[in-house]
């Protein structure tokens, strides 16, 4: 054989001079992201998106659950073509995937929420911001992630002034769906925060601080930025000094009293869909329905509140049995593959959320990590319905029960 014939069939791809652009091209997995997150951050924030609560068994549990259930495909079906869009709440989305509120996102990356929202606009997909968010309702309306579908997850205040001005300004700005987070009377235990000292602004330990001299680019990037806060519930005194809360007190204003009197007060309040974010029973799945709430979005917070609470996958079928088939149901938590998502789906999900593998991806790699995150799940997702053999996420949901089955 000539070079020249060995040449062509040999296609050698020219090296990328961008370290950074190379390293993320050569991720497979959002585990390969999940490295690279873990060599650019200092341990005690890496730590802080990474830990759960107490022993994290929830934590390991949510992965583990999907990796339970096992697919039993249906075979000489043309799948050529495969449609992954759906619908979620009545608004139509490219993906049955959605990007979780994460707290705080700033303190993982200066580009912040806005870089985030903005992938989800690229990608035709919901985001949902936090109340406990490092960018505020207004600020996120008027960034590069303003044609995002914006939703808005409220946490419950003990000053319910402030919970009811935050219902307002949600809807002032434009988001169209409003999660009540349900799990959060009080906050979890989270130990690897409590071992590293991880107040915000950071004020660590000495084993913590000797950490940051390994990661000088973090430190410097933080140092640029406006001061972290959180946006949606700060306030300036006379002197524009932030007055607001810090994490030595915001968890002190989540409100235990919190009950249904509470959610249909605020179902009055708000003229669009809501849903109810945490680990909901059938129960009270089919309560909530029955006042007046639109869905649900099953969630164990990742693990961090709740330790050895059930995995959110483990839930989808009884709920979906429960409350009904024109019933929303989300769920978030452990989602880390594409077939994930198709799991959640043939167990009667609407769609599933993801919120640690954006910031992985984030860190990684800036919007295009994130941008990275949603191809990679995507491709997986894609390819899984068609070795299923299924064409379309409706025909997923539908044939789900003869597709997936207990290991």
């Amino acid at each position: 054989m000539k070079f020249t014939e060995i040449r062509d069939l040999i296609k050698v791809q020219p090296p990328r001079l961008d370290r950074r652009a190379r390293q993320l091209e050569a991720c497979r997995t959002l585990e390969d992201l999940h490295r690279l997150f873990r060599r650019r951050l200092p341990r005690p924030v890496a730590d802080y998106v990474d830990g759960g609560a107490d022993e994290e068994v929830a934590l390991t549990n949510n992965v583990a659950a999907f990796r339970g259930w096992q697919f039993t495909p249906r075979v000489l079906t043309d799948v050529s073509t495969v449609d992954v869009s759906t619908v979620i709440l009545g608004r139509a989305s490219a993906l049955p995937l959605g990007l979780a509120p994460t707290g705080y996102t700033r303190m993982i990356s200066p580009l912040g929420e806005p870089a985030v929202a903005a992938a989800a606009a690229r990608a035709g997909v919901p985001y949902v911001l936090s109340t406990m968010a490092s960018t505020s309702l207004e600020e996120l309306a008027a960034s590069s992630g303003s044609q995002a579908q914006r939703w808005f997850q409220l946490y419950i205040w003990k000053n319910r002034d402030l919970t009811s001005e935050l219902i307002r300004r949600a809807a002032d700005a434009g988001y169209s769906v409003l999660e009540i987070a349900v799990d959060v009377a009080v906050s979890g235990y989270r130990l690897r925060d409590v071992r590293n000292g991880l107040t915000i602004p950071p004020q660590l330990t000495l084993k913590s601080l000797v950490d940051i001299g390994t990661r000088p680019g973090y430190w410097t990037r933080m140092l640029a930025s406006p001061a972290l806060r959180f946006a949606n519930v700060a306030t300036t005194d006379s002197h524009g000094t932030d007055s607001g809360y810090t994490i030595a007190n915001i968890t002190e204003q989540f409100d235990a009293s919190v009950s249904w009197a509470d959610i249909a007060r605020i179902r009055e309040q708000w003229a669009g869909p809501i849903v109810l974010k945490g680990p909901i029973g059938p129960d009270d799945a089919v309560r909530a329905r029955d006042i007046g709430i639109d869905g649900v979005h099953l969630s164990n917070h990742g693990g961090r509140q709740l330790d050895r609470s059930i995995a959110p996958v483990d839930l989808v079928r009884p709920v979906r049995d429960a409350a009904g088939q024109d019933f929303t149901v989300l769920l978030d938590s452990g989602v880390r593959h594409g077939s994930d998502i198709a799991t959640a789906i043939a167990l009667g999900a609407d769609a599933a959320f993801i919120g640690r593998p954006y910031l992985w991806g984030l860190v990684a790699g800036g919007p295009a990590g994130v941008d990275k995150v949603v191809s990679l799940l995507t491709e997986q997702l894609t390819r899984t319905m068609q070795l299923l053999g299924v064409t379309s996420v409706e025909e997923l949901r539908k044939r789900g029960p003869a597709l997936i089955t207990r290991r």
